[in-house]
């Protein structure tokens, strides 16, 4: 009976009870019949009347009426508990309701989310939600109130989707391996549904129907409102994304820290990342991508049909971690300042950074550069369930005519030039993104690891987004494969090419280099936290055969060198230096030798200049120009000072500084130009973790830092973060730090997962920024005794 029927009836009796009079406004009800979702006729219901007292019968005033009102499941052997309910509460009337709570065959849908989740890899995700990877089964239980009738039978409907756009009807009994099917076992009130999805299904939010079924095929009842989500499953062997090694797996799909390395081809330096992939919400917050980028905007449907392949979707995320033309997550800012925003350098996860995008309306979180933009890519593609891993290319070529060839143009001074409507540049380094996956849309030989680089430099299909691109394609220079192989084999391959330009317009060669770039390629190892060097993934060794293949193969390459040089000329130049801190005054030494018969009367000229790692200029810090007698078969060696206070205004958050030597002699056909790049090393964060760590169990970490600049700072703070320890914490430190002093602070936090972890922290002030700390934390499961404590023995 609905609560309308109650409700009414009740009403009804109550009206007739205490005014005793047969034309009571009981019920009104002039429509016609009208049957509720029950099919029960209002217009059934009765008034209950009391026969009309003559005037001035009440002698009292009228004594009070007791009724009750009781609702029962049934009314099926309840006859005797209602007489003990009418005489135990002294009732004068009891008006009884007979309702269902559940009247269908189907109470409640289990979907096993633990279970689920652990055989799927999944749990550091969520354990509550069902998260599962396609191509493996997954089961779920369907609670009964009594068993399936006679020629009934359930079915199962998927939908992905905001508006449902695209349905899946789950198929009874195994069919083909490119259709969901599932099969059922019954056992009393309950059934096991075991769902099969193929190996190339849609990755999504699936919402989850159960019907029941009429022989004649009608629904009689629907359970849904369940949801669970899809991932590529890079263990299935049927994936496109099947990766065989476990310990590859481990590190591309389940590790949350990795390494990132910068700096310079010959000065490797790295920081640590935390990739987070499991962190709270960012599952979420990854789909959320995929369901804002243009594609999905425009046609939904189509998109989300397109999922099944990781090509496609890769290829969105590249587009979407950088908001150059769509909704992305990152703006990329290359020079100061970053007002409005976080610099680059001090982030040190991504799981903030997705998170601030998403909170904000899918606004794009300011500033990134190359290895943000990687780093979030990585953490995207792991958690969406491709492997990935993170890649840097040292000496970066950025080859905009396509040509292979970066030039270089320098006034008289060495101070540089701006091509004409050229942006060919080369990086100290670049990072990237690989992502392992089968390649059915190209010829054989194309598979395995893809290069996938989200920082906007060049359009691709009128996108800012580059790849997947075979690695092995750019190995072997087959440029005309899908996506981007001739920007990615230049960026590993070309040439750079330096040249004077003289007051007259004039031009001159003075340095070709066809070796420096795609040097020491690197990415973290699976073995542990050390480098591996895969350079030899890219290209084959430097003045092969088979590198003079590839190269006639992808096309012209510069092989003229300077016009009149038949070998090496008489006068080599070098630079050496030490390595230097940040803070310190240091010496570059310039050797000028003379391999020749005959002294050399040289003009030397020593140019230190601050750049960005994107070899944007900031500034001269010193410049010296002197001439020099190098005796015959002798060497003679000039210094260039560079002090602290003379490079401390132009110096970039890189911390770099480039020197270039050049030289001009008489009787040689051609002047010298040697360059090289002096990374300036940043003291460290100390972290200290006392004791053992569990689960849920407060933790303090100390956190110190000495000021080694001869100047204070201030505006201090640390930032600390770890994937399963704490979220993203800035601290500040009040007042300024003088020279040489320390400062410490002490971390409480409780650890949400078990399993060895890292703290990460980062210092910026306002001279000193990008000083990094890490350590590693080991979070252990605490155990309960219980057994009781045994205190004498017999």
């Amino acid at each position: 009976m609905s609560p309308r029927i109650l409700r009414t009836f009740y009403r009804c009796a109550i009206e007739s009870i205490l005014t005793g009079c047969d034309d009571a406004p009981l019920l009104r009800d002039p429509c016609p019949p009208r049957l509720n979702v029950r099919r029960a006729n209002l217009r059934n219901l009765r008034p209950l009347c009391r026969t009309p007292c003559a005037a001035g019968a009440y002698t009292s005033p009228p004594a009070p009426v007791r009724i009750g009102l009781v609702n029962a499941r049934s009314l099926v052997n309840k006859s005797f508990i209602l007489n003990d309910l009418f005489i135990s509460w002294k009732l004068d009337f009891m008006c009884v309701t007979e309702t269902w709570l559940n009247t269908g065959l189907i109470s409640d849908v289990d979907l096993r989310s633990r279970e689920n989740n652990s055989a799927h890899r999944t749990r550091e995700i969520d354990q509550k939600r069902l998260i599962v990877r396609r191509g493996q089964p997954f089961s779920i239980t369907v609670q009964c109130n009594d068993s399936l009738p006679p020629k009934h039978h359930l079915d199962l409907v998927l939908h992905l989707g905001k508006r449902d756009e695209v349905e899946i009807k789950v198929q009874k009994g195994r069919g083909a391996g490119d259709k969901w099917w599932f099969n059922q076992q019954g056992a009393q009130d309950e059934m096991l549904l075991t769902l099969h999805s193929p190996a190339d299904a849609i990755i999504g939010q699936y919402s989850l129907a159960v019907l029941l079924m009429s022989p004649d095929g009608r629904i009689l009842e629907k359970k849904d409102k369940m949801s669970f989500h899809l991932l590529y499953n890079p263990w299935c062997k049927d994936d496109v994304v099947y990766l065989p090694d476990e310990t590859q797996l481990q590190e591309y799909i389940m590790n949350e820290e990795g390494i990132i390395y910068m700096g310079t081809w010959e000065y490797i330096k790295s920081i640590h990342w935390n990739y987070g992939q499991f962190e709270d919400y960012v599952m979420d917050i990854c789909f959320e991508v995929l369901n804002n980028s243009n594609d999905a905007l425009r046609d939904s449907q189509m998109d989300i049909e397109q999922r099944f392949d990781p090509v496609y979707v890769s290829r969105i995320i590249t587009a979407m971690v950088n908001s150059n033309d769509d909704r992305g997550v990152l703006t990329g800012r290359w020079t100061e300042p970053y007002s409005g925003g976080v610099a680059p350098y001090r982030w040190t996860g991504s799981a903030p950074i997705l998170r601030q995008w998403s909170k904000a309306g899918v606004r794009a979180v300011k500033y990134g550069q190359c290895w943000v933009f990687a780093a979030v890519a990585c953490t995207v593609l792991r958690c969406l369930g491709i492997p990935t891993r993170l890649i840097t290319n040292f000496s970066s070529a950025h080859d905009v005519d396509g040509n292979l060839s970066i030039d270089f143009l320098l006034d008289e001074n060495l101070q540089p030039l701006e091509s004409r409507g050229g942006r060919d540049s080369s990086w100290n380094f670049h990072c990237w993104v690989e992502s392992w996956m089968r390649r059915d849309d190209l010829p054989k030989g194309n598979d395995g690891w893809q290069v996938l680089d989200p920082t906007p430099q060049e359009l691709s299909d009128g996108v800012f987004c580059c790849g997947p691109c075979p690695v092995t394609a750019v190995k072997e220079g087959n440029l005309g494969v899908k996506y981007d192989a001739p920007f990615v084999f230049a960026e590993v391959n070309a040439d750079i090419i330096h040249w004077i330009v003289q007051r007259n317009g004039q031009r001159r060669k003075i340095r070709v280099d066809q070796t420096t770039v795609g040097r020491n390629i690197s990415t973290k190892s699976v073995y542990g936290d050390f480098r591996d060097d895969v350079t030899l993934h890219y290209k084959y060794p430097e003045g092969s055969k088979k590198e003079r293949e590839v190269y006639e193969k992808a096309g012209r390459r510069v092989t003229d060198v300077l016009s009149d040089s038949s070998g090496p000329g008489r006068l080599q130049l070098s630079i050496k230096h030490a390595k230097p801190v940040f803070g310190t005054d240091f010496d570059v030494i310039i050797e000028v030798k003379n391999e020749g018969d005959q002294d050399a009367h040289v003009q030397l000229t020593m140019l230190a200049t601050a750049v960005t790692y994107s070899s944007l200029s900031r500034g001269n810090c010193q410049r010296q120009t002197s001439t020099v007698m190098v005796p015959a078969h002798k060497a003679q060696q000039e210094v260039l000072r560079l002090r602290y206070h003379d490079y401390a205004q132009c110096v970039s958050d890189d911390h770099l500084i480039r020197v270039k030597a050049f030289v001009e002699a008489p009787g040689e056909n051609e002047p010298l130009l040697t360059m090289t790049d002096i990374p300036l090393s940043r003291p460290e964060v100390f972290i200290q973790v006392p004791g053992k760590a569990f689960v849920c169990e407060q933790v303090k970490a100390s956190i110190s830092f000495t000021n080694p600049l001869p100047v204070p700072l201030r505006g201090g703070v640390f930032t600390v973060e770890g994937a399963g320890l704490l979220s993203s914490t800035k601290i500040h430190v009040s007042g300024d730090i003088s020279p040489g002093q320390t400062v410490s602070i002490v971390v409480s936090f409780s650890p949400m997962r078990t399993g060895v972890r890292k703290l990460l922290v980062d210092f910026d002030s306002d001279r000193l920024k990008d000083v990094k700390g890490v350590t590693t934390v080991v979070v252990r499961k605490k155990y309960r005794n219980i057994f009781p404590e045994i205190t004498e023995c017999y």
